[in-house]
């Protein structure tokens, strides 16, 4: 009988820790909301604005760059705040991974995270073949009616800004887009918005492509091709050259930008395979000490691999040719 997707890792590492990452991005994602919540709920104004723009503590600005590219597409101006607010930005994500704002920020993805457990739920089969490069072209389009129509008309309809001004001023019929995006998941095609048509996704993921924290496979000879990684993997073809590319000289490092470092391989692997690492790391990289149900040490003992810089060019180009 076949067991439910990350049922071996909840039996050898525990609910908890089959689930930290999850969990984590969860936390951070609440936390965030929560920031620009406490000023107008209640008096404590921490953080003024919304994901577009904002200011911290009345020092430290941040903003969209996507938002700020429109804004430059449509002709105006930005102010100097929000020159500085997208460069923080744009550092901060370089460092951390362009896409992990998809999985760590973006209050969409509690969205489509939820539509894809009911359709797992209730075994929707494949539906519409929409190309993952669909949202590059959606991206050059929102910057096309910007220069075009001289405004930043997208934002007036992306989810991820309606859904965040919604739940901080009141959303009102914006909730049928939100709605929308979560049935199109469910029905039309699996993880259809973050996955293939979310141009904010594909804006960060070009910001991601040298990013140096990466998710590593560094003990993928203990694959026991269980598959869940892929299964819990909102970008699952980015898996494959990492994890399966030893044979082929191929490094163990997931350098395709559209990896949103989720963690979510991590959590479900009950062999320790994969954990978080650096890009161009030559030394090793560590999980906590364990033992497996064989008796091998690993991943809290010293799982530990070397990731070549020469073996991560050459994962690269494998990533990419995955797309």
């Amino acid at each position: 009988m076949k067991q439910g997707i990350g049922a071996e890792a909840i039996r050898g590492k525990g609910w908890l820790a089959a689930h930290r990452w999850l969990l984590a991005r969860r936390v951070m994602q609440f936390a965030v909301l929560a920031l620009f919540l406490a000023g107008p709920w209640f008096g404590y104004w921490i953080v003024k604005g919304n994901l577009t723009y904002s200011l911290t503590l009345g020092v430290l600005p941040l903003a969209d760059p996507y938002v700020l590219l429109q804004s430059l597409a449509a002709g105006h101006s930005p102010a100097r705040n929000a020159l500085i607010g997208a460069a923080v930005v744009l550092i901060a994500y370089f460092v951390l991974g362009g896409r992990s704002y998809c999985a760590w920020v973006c209050p969409v993805n509690v969205v489509t995270d939820a539509a894809h457990w009911l359709r797992a739920r209730l075994g929707v089969p494949d539906g519409a073949g929409i190309s993952r490069s669909t949202r590059y072209w959606i991206l050059a389009m929102t910057l096309a009616v910007a220069a075009f129509t001289g405004s930043m008309a997208w934002e007036l309809v992306n989810p991820v800004s309606m859904l965040n001004r919604g739940i901080l001023f009141g959303i009102g019929v914006g909730w049928t887009v939100i709605v929308a995006v979560f049935l199109l998941d469910v029905f039309v095609a699996e993880r259809a918005w973050c996955g293939r048509l979310c141009p904010v996704g594909a804006f960060y993921s070009a910001i991601a492509i040298f990013s140096p924290l990466r998710v590593v496979a560094v003990a993928r000879e203990r694959c026991n091709d269980c598959a869940d990684c892929y299964a819990v993997c909102p970008e699952p073809l980015v898996i494959k050259p990492a994890l399966k590319g030893a044979a082929r000289g191929v490094g163990p490092v997931i350098l395709s930008p559209l990896c949103t470092n989720c963690g979510r391989c991590i959590d479900v692997c009950s062999k320790h395979v994969f954990a978080f690492g650096a890009r161009f790391s030559k030394g090793v990289a560590y999980e906590h000490v364990h033992r497996d149900s064989a008796g091998h040490t690993g991943g809290a003992g010293a799982v530990a691999a070397r990731v070549g810089t020469a073996g991560c060019a050459r994962s690269a180009d494998a990533a990419w040719r995955q797309h």
